[in-house]
């Protein structure tokens, strides 16, 4: 099942049926009245035959007749009953069909063809039945008559129409001016509809490469990028499989929007697209811990599996804790990690002082010095950790991305972040830069702690 970073399908579907279709409807004289302000004229033909239906449309709201047959039309589930309800609608209007039919037939002017857009586009609010909407706004658009500074929410409403459809290649068609114009609407959706368009078309490439422009264009302005373009640009890489991109992405998500949310959507990119060994696994399941990031049974026995309650039995058991007492974990689902873990950690504490003694002999090989640095930072002993961790990285066999983590890790827990950062930066192998790059994010915002962070608003 792919996975969701940005909104999903069902709650996108639900935002724009309920706050574009008839919150954004432009008053039914709105178009006409402003061309005719600019010099425009009616056709006679066209006014005879667009006056009634005109002043129908505009006494909507107060008609009980129509708008108890458009709330119908709005709670309508199955097509049969969307289509009973739509006559509905038709019929209260006075047969709305029947006079857009011959109002089209003899508009004539560009102020003639914006207006009956306009009426055409509103009927189809009224019926819930967004095919007629659509028409209605393209008819607006191509009708000569649209003025700039309304074009980009008409290119909007016809592109988001056509999605509703299931057109998605009609969508692309009228969103993407839209967006390139600089139409941003008030529910910050435009960016979302049209990223799921390109991906339903097999096209997320272009979705990555509209949000990263987004992105790039925030940063050379000296701004930070919105929560929405970067996780356009997450999903978009995601869905094509771009392990590069959606691992920057995701650092970049956390760094500029620290939320719980982020580091959720951060961690499952991640962890879904690079194959983490149980190591980088363990130190990624760290990071989750300090971020508050541990939200499933699932989450909580991989840290215990990995720590492995005969290597690490004292970090096994802070988790183990932690779990039960979330009441995400019971007793019973590690009861057997618990008793290994309480078998062996006050021996393996108590061992400490001999573990760093051997570490620091003559003889001391890379294995045992990697060991008490592993075994001191589990005991949440950062300082000791990474004495020894900088010890073991010019033995022979050394593991020196592996080093590298844990060091920064003991860097970190000082609140030593300069340091930190500048140690997950010499991590570069591909099984360790991923992990590498989510904690130089999380050092970054520890060192440079922002206002709370929230998405972006519109513009």
């Amino acid at each position: 099942m792919a996975r969701k970073f940005l909104i999903s399908r069902v709650a996108l579907a639900v935002a724009l049926s309920s706050g574009v279709a008839a919150a954004v409807a432009p008053a039914p004289a709105f178009a006409a009245k402003k061309e005719k302000a600019a010099g425009g004229s009616f056709s006679k033909e066209f006014s005879a035959a667009a006056a009634d239906l005109d002043k129908a449309v505009a006494g909507a709201n107060t008609n009980p007749a129509v708008k108890a047959a458009s709330d119908k039309a709005a709670a309508a589930k199955d097509p049969a009953a969307k289509s009973a309800a739509a006559a509905e609608v038709d019929a209260a209007l006075g047969g709305a069909d029947a006079k857009l039919a011959a109002a089209a037939a003899v508009a004539t002017t560009p102020l003639d063809k914006i207006k009956l857009g306009e009426l055409t586009r509103n009927v189809g609010v009224l019926k819930s039945d967004p095919a007629t909407q659509h028409k209605g706004l393209v008819a607006m658009i191509n009708s000569g008559a649209a003025q700039p500074d309304t074009l980009g929410q008409l290119q909007y409403l016809a592109g988001v129409t056509a999605y509703q459809t299931g057109d998605y290649a009609g969508a692309i068609q009228y969103l993407k001016p839209a967006y390139d114009g600089g139409y941003r609407d008030q529910q910050g959706l435009i960016d979302k509809v049209l990223a799921d368009a390109y991906k339903r078309t097999n096209n997320s490439g272009a979705a990555l490469q509209m949000s990263q422009a987004e992105i790039e264009k925030a940063r050379a302005a000296g701004g930070k990028p919105s929560d929405g373009a970067l996780r356009t640009a997450l999903q978009a890489a995601y869905d094509a499989k771009q392990v590069g991109p959606a691992t920057d992405l995701s650092a970049q998500l956390v760094e500029y929007y620290p939320t719980p949310a982020s580091w959720t959507s951060a961690f499952q990119v991640t962890r879904s697209l690079n194959r983490l060994g149980a190591q980088e696994n363990l130190d990624m399941m760290r990071l989750m811990a300090r971020t508050n990031s541990l939200n499933s049974k699932g989450d909580y026995l991989s840290y215990i599996q990995d720590a492995d309650p005969r290597r690490l039995p004292g970090e096994t058991l802070k988790i183990i804790d932690r779990g039960v007492s979330a009441g995400t974990l019971t007793a019973g689902d590690v009861a057997e990690y618990r008793s290994t873990a309480q078998g062996r950690v006050n021996a393996d504490r108590n061992s400490l002082a001999a573990y760093e003694k051997d570490a620091r002999s003559a003889s001391a090989t890379f294995a045992s010095i990697n060991g008490a640095a592993d075994a001191y930072l589990s005991y949440d002993q950062p300082a000791k950790a990474e004495e020894l961790y900088k010890l073991a990285l010019p033995k022979a066999g050394a593991e020196k991305d592996r080093v590298l983590t844990r060091l920064g890790i003991a860097q970190a827990d000082q609140g030593k972040y300069a340091e930190a950062q500048s140690t997950f930066a010499q991590v570069t192998s591909p099984a360790r830069a991923p992990v590498a790059k989510l904690w130089t994010a999380y050092v970054k915002g520890k060192a440079n702690p922002a206002a709370p962070a929230a998405a972006a608003p519109a513009g």
